[in-house]
């Protein structure tokens, strides 16, 4: 349920999620309507109208929504994880202030619809790690996390008290081969492929028992483009998603990749991501997506491991 002629902004477009979506956006809505924003060009981008926005410039912003009629906003900048750990003061303002920026031309009814992310960051330490539920603890030991978490909170305030219609999702750790990742604790479930087709082996930053709810990036886009197509009235949580894939920890994902190169080996030197690793739910149980909007992967390890080595090879 989508109007093909609806003008879209996608705000930190050349992250790691940004740079797939504009491409399936641009094939479902016109290269010409799908507006690619960043701090610095985006060198993979041929078709799409671009623009210099940072999302902490609230006129900036609303001058390019006015300026190409924008009437859908993805909102993508943030500071994830593991580099948010490292300048935590900055981390809250991107990802809090530039949420608010979004909602509050929203609210003023510039643009209709609003996608953000959050993340399984919003857990913590003491959530229940496996199969975790839609509703459950929820106390976040990192600054992303905590962001994410208040941004949940605010999205579901801002559709309660001003009808914004705001959607998102909680997203695993996301594996993709078409764009580098973005300084997330997950991250070493992509790297692990470039390293065993370049030098067949890989050092790892986490424990090798350190299981974490994956996705491959194929199936988080098309989910993200599904939330947003689906009739409002399915979208029943305006907070956010849970969403899975699959789990594994890097001695399974290792073992996989040696059935396509026998001779990688992996091995193991844990840093200050394994806290972080540590704090949140090894596997995720999405019903409530299912349910509400049909969502459904298509991936499973094997079959993501296969995909990555094909085309990164």
């Amino acid at each position: 349920m989508y109007n093909k002629e609806d003008k879209i902004l996608i705000i930190g477009a050349g992250g790691q999620i940004g740079t797939e979506l504009t491409e399936e956006l641009s094939k479902l809505y016109g290269s010409s309507n799908v507006i690619a924003a960043d701090l610095k060009p985006i060198p993979s981008l041929h078709n799409n109208p671009f623009e210099k926005l940072d999302i902490l410039d609230k006129e900036a912003v609303f001058n390019v929504v006015k300026k190409h009629g924008v009437r859908q906003v993805y909102l993508l900048a943030a500071l994830l994880s593991a580099t948010g750990e490292q300048n935590p003061m900055f981390a809250w303002k991107l990802n809090m202030e530039g949420l608010f920026n979004i909602l509050d031309l929203a609210k003023e009814k510039h643009i209709d619809k609003v996608y953000w992310p959050s993340s399984i960051a919003v857990f913590g330490p003491t959530t229940p790690k496996v199969n975790t539920s839609q509703f459950t603890v929820m106390e976040p030991s990192t600054v992303y996390g905590i962001s994410k978490q208040a941004g949940e909170r605010w999205c579901e305030w801002y559709f309660h008290k001003f009808g914004v219609d705001v959607r998102s999702l909680r997203y695993p750790g996301l594996i993709g081969w078409k764009s580098a990742p973005g300084g997330g604790t997950t991250d070493y479930a992509v790297h692990i492929f470039h390293e065993a087709l370049k030098n067949k082996r890989y050092e790892c930053f986490l424990e090798k028992d350190t299981v974490l709810p994956m996705m491959h990036m194929e199936d988080a886009i098309r989910a993200t483009i599904e939330i947003m197509h689906a009739d409002p009235a399915s979208v029943r949580l305006r907070g956010s998603y849970n969403l899975a894939g699959m789990s594994f920890n890097p001695e399974e994902i290792a073992a996989e990749i040696r059935k396509h190169i026998p001779e990688f080996t992996i091995t193991y030197k844990p840093d200050f991501r394994q806290q972080i690793a540590n704090s949140w739910p090894q596997s995720i149980n999405d019903a409530e997506a299912r349910e509400h909007w049909g969502w459904k992967p298509a991936y499973d390890l094997p079959g993501l491991v296969k995909n990555m080595l094909t085309n990164l090879a």
